[in-house]
């Protein structure tokens, strides 16, 4: 291997890297030139870097009712959050962050809770709009558009649009969202194929039920963290969520840092992903025993 592999106009990948970690990084840097994973968490090898993370952000409320705020404070230190992890994300390699924004029980909140909620997204789309754009970063909102206020489904339109020829690291909002209801549509939509002749019942399997739901073109998330230390997925990509590792952060989102986010990372790295089968040294003590 040569002493240092220069990719693109980012600092050189050190000779010390083994083969499959530069080979990593030189994806990572094909979206994000800036991707730096060795120089932000050199104790995790670079192909444990999860390619998705998702993320369930709570405990803003909570947050501004013990500091004496209205919930609505928590929501926009939480949406300063969002801008401090997207770019801590980025720079460690990862590809897409899917956020739990908002999901179809928040509109049991009060009214005007929800509205300022709804006037701080369209806030948020417009604020962030040049910043996404100039960061190469492509833009992608899941969950039903029906019942958002017309000037927030303008704005995410407008945002897609702008950024629907970025190249780099894909920032997904779950807005409006719950994974049951998008398990029924996707359903539905198949039933109705399949009744007009489109499709045949027994061709369906899970890649094309998955080509159906919201996230249709992404990988499924490897890593799914929830904040403020609940237990639970809460109707949160119940399909794509079937093989990600979990990790509870007990911080609230408005206080989420780089180094929670680098904390999760390092937890995710330590697991072995088996996906129903033998971890490698299993498998492997299994060869031997068997020859």
């Amino acid at each position: 291997m040569p002493e240092d592999v220069a990719i693109g106009t980012t600092k050189p990948v050190s000779h010390a890297l083994d083969e499959d970690a530069v080979r990593a990084i030189e994806r990572m840097r094909v979206h994000s030139p800036q991707a730096d994973p060795v120089g932000l968490l050199p104790e995790v090898h670079p192909t444990r870097i999860p390619r998705h993370v998702a993320i369930i952000m709570d405990g803003n409320g909570r947050w501004a009712h013990e500091r004496g705020f209205p919930r609505l404070f928590g929501h926009r230190n939480g949406a300063a959050t969002v801008r401090r992890i997207v770019e801590a994300a980025s720079d460690l390699g990862i590809e897409i962050l899917t956020l739990y924004s908002f999901s179809l029980e928040n509109w049991k909140r009060p009214p005007e809770e929800v509205r300022g909620l709804m006037d701080l997204y369209e806030l948020y789309l417009e604020g962030e709009r040049e910043r996404l754009v100039r960061e190469n970063v492509r833009f992608r909102q899941i969950g039903s558009r029906d019942g958002l206020p017309a000037p927030v489904r303008d704005a995410v339109v407008r945002l897609e649009e702008e950024t629907a020829s970025n190249t780099g690291p894909v920032l997904c909002l779950a807005v409006n969202y719950g994974a049951r209801s998008e398990i029924v549509e996707a359903a539905r939509r198949l039933a109705d194929k399949a009744a007009r002749g489109e499709i045949e019942p027994g061709r369906i399997d899970e890649a094309i039920f998955a080509e159906h739901l919201h996230t249709r073109g992404l990988p499924d998330p490897d890593l799914l963290i929830r904040t403020a230390g609940e237990m639970r997925v809460s109707n949160y990509l119940l399909w794509q969520i079937s093989y990600a590792e979990l990790h509870v952060s007990d911080v609230y989102w408005p206080e989420f840092s780089e180094a929670d986010l680098y904390k999760a990372i390092r937890d995710y790295a330590s697991r072995d992903r088996r996906f129903g089968g033998l971890s490698d040294t299993r498998s492997k003590s299994a060869e031997q025993e068997s020859e």
